[in-house]
């Protein structure tokens, strides 16, 4: 489990064979082999760390499909976690590495306010599990909804957020990698056979006091 708050960033030094080797900004302290670290967001096994701390990671053809590591390709920046400890300070949200899919970037810009906005687009299949003020991951951040339309969301960036992520090389056009709230995809599967025709009750506000929802 991650928590959204990227520790650094790294660069992607090389991509061949279904295996990925990302250089950290600094080498990890006490490198395990086969732990977990969020690479933009998307959970993979460290298979090898060099002496100049780089990392290999073995990437499956779901994971290239379904996530924007392919096209930020060599020499691209990502944002790198490392699983959180039990008992660790949970600073973000609960977030699980799994990617649920890729999105183009919108906009980014600055506010008359002095704010940045970050404006994705919004796949439809994600789009019940996407809240107003609720928690989205971006390229392996915890970010809050702050707007959200038809067909696009967005959120706001705070100064450290554009400095210490690679949020920032994300221009327009290019993808970025979404996971929705734990919380969302529960409660949507709850709504969802809830209001299957083949059970006897509806969603209801009573219904979901019993499954424990509310």
């Amino acid at each position: 489990m991650f928590t959204g708050l990227v520790e650094q960033t790294g660069v992607i030094l090389r991509m061949y064979a279904n295996r990925i080797t990302v250089r950290p900004e600094h080498p990890f302290a006490d490198p395990v082999i086969g732990e977990s670290i969020a690479v933009n967001g998307c959970c993979l096994t460290a298979e090898r760390f060099f002496d100049d701390g780089c990392v290999e990671f073995f990437t499956l053809s779901e994971t290239l499909h379904r996530t924007n590591l392919s096209a930020v390709g060599t020499g691209g920046k990502v944002n790198l976690e490392r699983a959180m400890a039990a008992g660790g300070r949970m600073g973000g949200h609960i977030v699980q590495g799994h990617v649920d899919a890729a999105a183009k970037v919108r906009s980014l810009k600055r506010l008359s306010d002095g704010d940045f906005e970050f404006a994705v687009e919004m796949p439809a299949e994600l789009a019940p599990e996407i809240a107003m003020k609720g928690s989205i991951t971006i390229d392996g951040v915890s970010l809050t909804v702050a707007g959200l339309g038809e067909d696009f969301f967005a959120v706001r960036l705070i100064p450290q957020t554009l400095s210490a992520t690679a949020l920032i090389e994300r221009h327009p056009g290019e993808l970025v990698n979404l996971e929705t709230d734990v919380i969302a995809k529960y409660l949507r599967r709850q709504l969802s056979l809830l209001n299957d025709t083949g059970h006897s009750r509806k969603a209801s506000w009573n219904a979901l006091k019993e499954a424990g929802l509310l």
